[in-house]
C-alpha cells in the first residue's frame, strides 16, 4: 500500500478550506492517500465570511455574497449540495443610489462592467452635469491608447475615456466598494483587464459595452437565471460550515486555533519536505505546505529561507476596513429609502463607504417590522477610524446616516466587525509583482501560495485560484519522478 502524501495546507480561510476540499478530489480521481492538515490561527474557519444569527438576524460580518459571472462558487455550492439554498436578490426593490453633490440620487440604469450607454437615466439622476455627460460622450471617437508598456491606474484609464467628473461621482464609488481602495493607485490591468481590452477591441469603453449589451440580449433568457450576485438562505457562514464537514468527513485535520511559529524549508534537494512550526512545540512534518494567509503573513514565513519572496509578498499592500451592522424600525427607514442602499464618492469626502439596506436586498435578513442596515467605513487612507472604539464608530455610522438619509432614531441592535489588513490592493505593477512571488515561490518545490492577494480578491477568485493551485500540488505529488 501507498505511503500517503503529506501535505499542511496554513490557513482556513475559504482559499485553504477550498484548496483542500479539490486536493480530496484529486486524491480521490487518483485513487492515491493523502493526508491533509488544515492548520488555522483563529477558533473559528472562514476567514473574514462570518455570519451571526440572532432573534431572527442574518448579519455579515465580511462578503454578504458573491458575483455569478464567475462560475468557481456556483460550482463548488453544487457539489456540496447548496444550490437549492441560493438566492437571489429581491428584484422589488432593484435600485441603488449614491451620494453625490449633496444628497441622495438614484444610480442611473445601463451601466455594463461600470460603463455607461443610455443617456436617459444618467441625464435624470443629476449625477453628471451636462457638461460631464458629453465629456463621456467624447468616448465615443477618442482613439485607442498605443498599445504600451506603461501601466494606467484605474483614474488614469476612466479620466482619459470618460472624463474626470463621471471617474469621481459615477466610477470611483463602484471601485471603492469593490476594493476598499484608491483607484489613484489601483492597477486597471490588475482590477479590471477586460475594460483594457474592450478599448483595445473596440476603441471606445462605450461601444465595447454595447457589444457586450448585443451578444447578451441574444442569448435566450433563463427563468431560473442567477441575479448578478447570490448568497445562501442561512448566510455565507453556511458555506463553509459545508466546507468544513465535507472535509472532515473525507478524512481532513482540521486544526482551529493552531497558530503556526515558523515553517522551515528541510530534506534535501531530491527530496524536498518541510516542517511547520506550531505555538506549544508541536511539529508537522509534510511533502507539501500550500500558504493560504495573506501576503504579509506569507512573508513572515517565508522570510528564513527565502528573503526576496518574502520581500515581493510584503510589496502587496493592504487596506483596513469595518463593518456596522445596525437593526431600525422598518418603517424608520423604508419612509426614507427603498432600495439595495447607496455608495459614497471618495470626493465627497465622508467616512463613510458605503451602506446596504440587507434586509430589502435579500430575503430573511431580519424579523417581522425590522430593516438590517451594513455601513462600511474605512479604506485605504481612512484606515485612523479603526482606532475608535466600538461606541464611536457606531455614532459615526448614525450621524452619516442621519445625514445623508434622515435616519434619526437609535438603532435596536448594533454588531461592529473591524478587519485590520483585510483587503489586498492591487496597485500598479500588481501582475508582474505576483508573477515574482510565484517564480519565487516555484523555486521551493512542494511550496505554494494561495489567496486574495494575487489574482482576485472576490469568493468566486478565491476559490479559482485554490483549485488551479491544488492541481498544480496534485501533480507535483504524483506524476513528478520518484
Amino acid at each position: 500500500m501507498a505511503v500517503p502524501k503529506r501535505v499542511v495546507i496554513v490557513g482556513g480561510g475559504i482559499a485553504g478550506l477550498s484548496a483542500a476540499f479539490a486536493l480530496r478530489e484529486q486524491a480521490g480521481s487518483r485513487d492515491e492517500p493523502c493526508q491533509c492538515t488544515v492548520v488555522e490561527g483563529e477558533d473559528y474557519f472562514g476567514g473574514k465570511i462570518v455570519t451571526n444569527r440572532r432573534d431572527g438576524l442574518v448579519t455579515e460580518g465580511g462578503p454578504d455574497s458573491f458575483l455569478t459571472t464567475k462560475p468557481s462558487a456556483l460550482a463548488l455550492c453544487d457539489k456540496l449540495g447548496l444550490t437549492s439554498q441560493l438566492i437571489n436578490t429581491n428584484q422589488e426593490h432593484a435600485k441603488t443610489f449614491t451620494y453625490s453633490k449633496g444628497r441622495l440620487r438614484e444610480f442611473p440604469q445601463g451601466l455594463i462592467s461600470m460603463v455607461p450607454t443610455r443617456l436617459g437615466p444618467l441625464f435624470l439622476s443629476g449625477v453628471i452635469s451636462w457638461p460631464g455627460i458629453m465629456r463621456m460622450g467624447a468616448d465615443w471617437i477618442i482613439p485607442a491608447r498605443a498599445q504600451t508598456r506603461d501601466e494606467e491606474t484605474l483614474a488614469e484609464f476612466f479620466r482619459r475615456r470618460l472624463g474626470s467628473e463621471a471617474f469621481d461621482h459615477l466610477i470611483e464609488p463602484l471601485v471603492s466598494g469593490i476594493y476598499a481602495g484608491d483607484a489613484n493607485e489601483l492597477s486597471v490591468d490588475a482590477t479590471f483587464p477586460h475594460l483594457v481590452e474592450l478599448e483595445r477591441k473596440h476603441g471606445s469603453l462605450i461601444k465595447g459595452a454595447l457589444a457586450m449589451q448585443r451578444a447578451r440580449s441574444s442569448h435566450k433568457p433563463d427563468a431560473t437565471a442567477r441575479t448578478l450576485f447570490t448568497t445562501l438562505q442561512g448566510g455565507l457562514g453556511d458555506l463553509i460550515t459545508s466546507l468544513a464537514d465535507s472535509l472532515s468527513r473525507a478524512g481532513v485535520s482540521l486544526r482551529r486555533g493552531a497558530n503556526v511559529r515558523a515553517i522551515q524549508s528541510i530534506g534535501s534537494h531530491a527530496e524536498p519536505s518541510f516542517r511547520v512550526e506550531l505555538e506549544g512545540e508541536e511539529r508537522l512534518d509534510a511533502e507539501a505546505v500550500v500558504l493560504a494567509t495573506p501576503a504579509y503573513v506569507s512573508a513572515g514565513f517565508l522570510r528564513s529561507f527565502d528573503h526576496e519572496a518574502a520581500a515581493a509578498l510584503d510589496d502587496i499592500p493592504y487596506a483596513s476596513t469595518m463593518t456596522i451592522s445596525m437593526v431600525f424600525s422598518e418603517s424608520e427607514v423604508k419612509s426614507r429609502l427603498r432600495g439595495y442602499g447607496f455608495v459614497v464618492p471618495r470626493i465627497e469626502n465622508r467616512p463613510l463607504i458605503a451602506a446596504t439596506w440587507s434586509s430589502m436586498k435579500w430575503a430573511g435578513r431580519a424579523p417581522a417590522g425590522q430593516c438590517l442596515v451594513r455601513c462600511y467605513l474605512g479604506g485605504r487612507g481612512r484606515e485612523d477610524l479603526l482606532d475608535l472604539d466600538d461606541a464611536e464608530l457606531t455614532g459615526q455610522a448614525c450621524r452619516e446616516l442621519e445625514s445623508m438619509v434622515g435616519i434619526q432614531s437609535p438603532p435596536l441592535h448594533v454588531e461592529v466587525y473591524r478587519w485590520p489588513r483585510a483587503m489586498p490592493q492591487y496597485t500598479r505593477g500588481h501582475r508582474e509583482r505576483v508573477q515574482r512571488i510565484r517564480e519565487r515561490v516555484a523555486l521551493h518545490p512542494g511550496l505554494y501560495v494561495t489567496g486574495a492577494a494575487y489574482d482576485g480578491i472576490g469568493i468566486p477568485d478565491c476559490i479559482r485560484d485554490a483549485e488551479n493551485t491544488s492541481a498544480k500540488l496534485s501533480a507535483y505529488l504524483w506524476e513528478r519522478p520518484s
